[in-house]
């Protein structure tokens, strides 16, 4: 019977397309930006109470990259150009790889391969356990979209005005789709209209889905704004905040916006990417607040002054939002009424957004360090196992 369903499996990998993906990384992992690819910002579970840094790495310059988390390893870039690799339990450097330019995009990490986008338009593809090039493509703007897969290929829009996918093999050109602006935002996939979609937000003021076998346009619902965060897709919607001062609902089955929820004292933007539960759309805000929305209405369940601009993406984790501050402080709130249960204060501004894996949180300052997050207790389990 053993030998027959490894016969099977062979058969399979040998009529397999050679475009194929690997799976996605194990589930407790943080393999993209936001843990999934709807982006939806939700950790497989919850974070231990009365967490501790458990380790901090100081990078060359300042971090806004947001960490993924694979296999034991931590992989952030910082705007030093430099994409460092360090060890998960300890937080030591395994390597580091030169960039042609500063590090704002988050990586992404998929069938062993990080994949990164630079400030001088280079997208790498750098092998995850040596921090060897594996090949580059090069665009004509800088990149601050993290990559995305699907269809067998890799996704990611540049400031140049296009949203490119590659072969995974070789970096080669798949196809590529012209927008009117830049194209800050992370795809997420989704299904419209029967079809697998890369659907992005751009500076053109309409959200897009584009067709991630052939790169032809599926969609496109006029949103009227500006658009730096990255749509996170729940329920047949895409959530995200505007720089107009608006979130948006966009029903991707009927091609309309359902919803805009403003703040109705306070009209500023939102850069910060939404966490989506089916209870619960969570969002920080530059009018120094978090809003805890409901999804299914937009109507504003509570918010929650930081005292400071919030461009860092929430991630929830059980039942709790976990993000950074402008003034440096790591919280988590209750997602039910936006209280406090944790705070941590850096001493430095955040926009990078948190990597959520095997209960323990990472994040970058502004100030160039990265914070891991635990228990205690697990660092001396570990020990005591090793």
């Amino acid at each position: 019977m053993r030998h027959d369903l490894t016969l099977l499996v062979v058969m399979a990998m040998a009529v397999a397309p050679v475009a194929a993906m690997a799976p996605p990384a194990a589930e407790d992992d943080w393999s993209s930006f936001r843990g999934d690819a709807q982006l939806t910002g939700v950790a497989s579970g919850p974070l231990p109470e009365g967490m501790e840094v458990l380790w901090t790495f100081e990078a060359g310059e300042g971090i806004e990259s947001t960490a993924a988390v694979v296999d034991g390893m931590v992989y952030v870039g910082g705007l030093d150009g430099v994409l460092y690799a360090l060890d998960f339990a300890t937080g030591e450097e395994v390597w580091r790889y030169q960039a042609g330019d500063e590090i704002k995009s988050s990586p992404s990490v998929r069938d062993g391969v990080v994949y990164v986008g630079d400030e001088s338009g280079l997208f790498h593809a750098v092998g995850a356990t040596d921090g060897k090039k594996i090949w580059t493509f090069t665009t004509d703007a800088g990149i601050i979209a993290s990559a995305s897969f699907a269809g067998g290929g890799v996704i990611f829009g540049s400031q140049d005005n296009f949203l490119y996918c590659v072969k995974p093999q070789d970096g080669s050109l798949r196809w590529k789709v012209e927008t009117d602006s830049f194209v800050y935002a992370t795809a997420a996939i989704a299904q419209v209209k029967g079809r697998e979609v890369a659907l992005v937000a751009g500076c053109d003021g309409l959200l897009r889905a584009i067709d991630v076998k052939n790169g032809s346009q599926v969609s496109a619902v006029a949103i009227d704004a500006y658009v730096g965060a990255s749509p996170v897709v729940g329920n047949g919607r895409a959530y995200f905040g505007t720089f107009e001062n608006n979130v948006l609902a966009v029903d991707l089955a009927a091609g309309e916006v359902v919803w805009r929820y403003a703040n109705p004292e306070r009209q500023f933007p939102f850069y910060s990417s939404a966490a989506y539960t089916p209870q619960r759309l969570v969002i920080g805000g530059r009018d120094k607040l978090v809003h805890g929305l409901d999804p299914a209405t937009g109507k504003v369940a509570w918010t929650w002054s930081a005292g400071s601009r919030v461009d860092s993406s929430p991630v929830i984790a059980g039942d709790v939002a976990w993000l950074g501050t402008g003034s440096g402080d790591v919280v988590g709130l209750d997602i039910n009424d936006g209280h406090k249960v944790w705070s941590y204060p850096t001493g430095s501004s955040i926009t990078a957004s948190p990597a959520v894996s095997r209960g323990r949180l990472v994040i970058g300052t502004l100030d160039g360090m990265l914070y891991c997050f635990g228990a205690k207790a697990a660092v001396r389990r570990e020990k005591t196992d090793g």
